[in-house]
């Protein structure tokens, strides 16, 4: 999770023109997208500033720091003189970024970008000259920053058309499910996730929980394979992936209770369950390992089961959870291993 004073170096370098005086903050304010918080927000006076952040430990962040945060605004016809982008990783969907940045821009404005080379900076700008035209940029901090001369409107509207049309919604899997760019494994099933889904017994019962649910294939094949599954709560941080699971999961409405919650699972869970399901992170959106995260996702597990209740887990065979688990459940084990995962039930004791 970020805090003020996260060190956060592609958010230093996107702030870097205004520091440096070659560009210059508008009174009337700018749009953040994929905005995160960081030292460099609270460095420098930015009236105005409006954050966007679909990611909720993010998103939260930005909250306790004190700036305006909504999570999505597709259809906003908002525009403004100034938008700023921390470009991801998956390139369909910084494409589409970008072209939505151009459309939210005002005539007169600009759009200032910034990735890190890890994540593909040269890739981004170049990407970004193509959408806008010839681009200012300054490196720094391994990582790079670009910016248009100002806009009156998409120099190439056809291609900023498309690319907006990158991020669409659309069928996967044979048209099995729906999906969309950005989200975790978005264009396939996990084969972690599809491991899991073969080895859940049509036994499991009550109330479920799915942590980490993305675009809801876990739950999907839960209430596939178990009939007395009344209800499943889906916990995802990514409000994009939660967005879609609602619509691959409609066919069950009737079938149980489901709830659709937009969560950061570190945080805790506001109930207990009979039984959870996760195929836990273990990495950051930039790809930085954080077994940490899967060893937290066990720990709330545990604490929000109900006596005897069960935890079906997948993770890669070689991270170290076995410590953890056995820490915080009476019994546990390895149901299977193949292709580089492994398979974990763990049961609540009754005195815990």
């Amino acid at each position: 999770m970020c805090s003020a004073s996260t060190y956060d170096s592609a958010l230093e370098t996107l702030l870097l023109p205004f520091a440096s005086g070659r560009l210059q903050w508008p009174k009337a304010g700018a749009l953040f997208l994929r905005a995160r918080s960081g030292a460099a927000l609270q460095r420098h006076a930015l009236p105005g500033l409006v954050c966007e952040q679909s990611f909720r430990p993010d998103a939260e962040a930005l909250e306790r720091a004190g700036f305006s945060v909504r999570a999505d605004s597709t259809d906003s016809a908002e525009s403004y003189p100034l938008v700023l982008v921390l470009t991801p990783r998956q390139r369909d969907e910084s494409r589409a970024l970008m072209a939505r940045a151009l459309a939210s821009t005002r005539p007169g404005g600009i759009v200032v970008a910034s990735a890190s080379n890890n994540e593909g900076a040269r890739s981004a700008e170049a990407d970004f000259a193509q959408l806008a035209g010839s681009v200012d940029s300054m490196v720094k901090n391994k990582c790079r920053v670009f910016w248009t001369s100002p806009l009156q409107g998409a120099p190439n509207p056809a291609l900023a058309a498309q690319w907006l049309a990158l991020d669409a919604v659309r069928p996967i899997a044979g048209g099995s499910f729906m999906s969309r760019p950005g989200i975790f494994a978005w264009d396939r099933i996990d084969p972690a996730s599809q491991l899991l889904a073969d080895h859940l017994p049509a036994d499991l019962h009550g109330a479920a929980a799915d942590l980490g649910a993305g675009f809801g294939f876990m739950t999907d094949r839960l209430l596939e394979r178990c009939p007395k599954i009344a209800s499943v709560d889906l916990y995802e941080a990514e409000g994009r992936a939660l967005d879609v699971a609602r619509t691959n999961l409609a066919a069950f409405s009737g079938r149980a209770t489901l709830e659709f919650k937009w969560h950061d699972v570190t945080t805790g869970l506001p109930r207990r369950y009979d039984v959870i399901i996760t195929n836990p992170p273990f990495h950051t959106q930039n790809r930085v390992d954080r077994p940490d995260i899967g060893r937290r996702f066990i720990a709330v597990a545990s604490a929000s089961l109900n006596p005897g209740g069960s935890l079906w887990m997948v993770a890669n065979r070689h991270l170290p959870y076995e410590e953890v688990l056995a820490d915080h459940f009476a019994r546990v084990r390895k149901v299977a291993e193949k292709d580089g995962f492994k398979i974990i039930e763990a049961v609540k004791g009754h005195g815990r």
